[in-house]
């Protein structure tokens, strides 16, 4: 069974799931941050593959990119590195990359390394939901992995729907438009949002990112969701602490206060 799914099945709700940068802060990190996440119990992790273009993202992350290919990250250095330690590392592991590079490396050998690698799902945010459907469904359910999609508060209920019904794992709720990012509190326009999204029923479970750096952030997230991803925090404190161990040590402080 897909890692993603079982953890769904499993765990009902308050799932912890982190994103970070592959290759940020140090080239050979990737291996260490994950070990280190897992110890300390979270549940879900999201690589970002480093791009020069992440359109998605805000600063930090962007900084985190810019970093992780000066260090010479690429698709391949990643997949050699995650390979090395899928059987050490029990948690779900997402890969969150943008078409360019993938299709660089070619979607089907991409999906069939994320297979060799114990991958269990990617997230593309710029993959149309239309193209996905026609030209690239098949191939990653072929390697049985999770097709992550994005909605906002702009996706419209016919478009929800859809990727309600045409995939499966678990959908990305982002709380704003905006790019990735820390905020203090949500305000009652995304709770709105969030309650709506709620009342539809849907059949995928939801996590919520974008902005989750504390505990009213948190709070708010897991009360209307399965859960919430953290990005832009963690990728600051692995900047700030001297180790990935310390990193998630204060990140999860941080969600208690």
């Amino acid at each position: 069974m897909n890692r993603i799914t079982h953890l769904f099945q499993t765990r009902k709700d308050g799932i912890c799931s982190v994103y970070f940068t592959a290759g940020y802060p140090n080239l050979n990190d990737t291996a260490i941050i994950l070990k280190a996440l897992q110890a300390k119990g979270i549940h879900l992790v999201e690589v970002g593959i480093p791009f020069s273009d992440p359109m998605a993202d805000g600063p930090v992350i962007q900084e985190a990119s810019t970093r992780a290919l000066r260090n010479g990250m690429s698709l391949r250095l990643l997949f050699e590195q995650l390979k090395a330690i899928r059987d050490e590392v029990r948690i779900p592991v997402i890969l969150m990359g943008y078409l360019n590079p993938i299709m660089r490396y070619g979607f089907e050998r991409f999906c069939a390394s994320c297979a060799e690698a114990g991958v269990d799902g990617m997230i593309i945010p710029d993959l149309p939901y239309a193209d996905y459907i026609s030209s690239y469904k098949e191939i990653a359910d072929r390697h049985d992995l999770k097709m992550i999609m994005l909605i906002t508060p702009e996706t419209s209920e016919e478009r929800i729907r859809l990727i309600d019904a045409h995939t499966s794992g678990f959908i990305y709720m982002v709380s704003s438009a905006a790019t990735t990012g820390v905020q203090r509190d949500f305000d009652e326009r995304k709770l709105a949002y969030f309650r709506r999204i709620n009342a539809m029923k849907l059949h995928n479970p939801r996590l919520v990112g974008f902005g989750i750096s504390n505990k009213a952030t948190f709070d708010a997230a897991t009360a209307h969701s399965s859960g919430a991803i953290i990005g832009s925090k963690f990728v600051q404190l692995l900047k700030s602490e001297p180790t990935p161990a310390d990193a998630i040590d204060r990140l999860l402080e941080a969600l208690k206060r």
